[in-house]
């Protein structure tokens, strides 16, 4: 079974910066989209940020609008690890934090995941 575990979050206000880990195990990140989706109380889950190796040492990422040039989604295959870092952030990116995987970005989109962490709570004061 393959398990994905989060770490990284916390609180910190509004302007600062987080940097969150997902760590792999089961699977290797080689042929795998890996990413992140967040969830506020009582708000649908959303689309955060993936990425995917799509030949030898090269990835191809995505980052929703709402993040773009703040939030960078990156990995460590040599860790099985993918991580989300997060600058600049808002009250509004206040939510659980999870980690996700999937056959492609695309699937991911459309919330096609394969397997979920557990999540790890993000909290942005004001």
């Amino acid at each position: 079974q393959v398990q994905l575990t989060e770490s990284g979050g916390g609180l910190v206000q509004a302007g600062g910066s987080l940097r969150l880990s997902c760590a792999a195990s089961g699977r290797t990140f080689s042929s795998t989209a890996m990413g992140w989706f967040r969830q506020a109380p009582g708000k649908e889950r959303e689309f955060v940020a993936a990425t995917i190796v799509v030949r030898y040492n090269v990835e191809y990422k995505e980052h929703t609008d709402s993040v773009k040039g703040r939030f960078t989604i990156s990995r460590d295959n040599a860790e099985n690890t993918v991580y989300l870092q997060m600058n600049s952030l808002k009250p509004e990116d206040t939510a659980v934090y999870y980690c996700a995987a999937g056959a492609g970005i695309a699937a991911m989109r459309r919330k096609a995941v394969d397997y979920w962490g557990q999540g790890t709570q993000v909290t942005v004061s004001s």
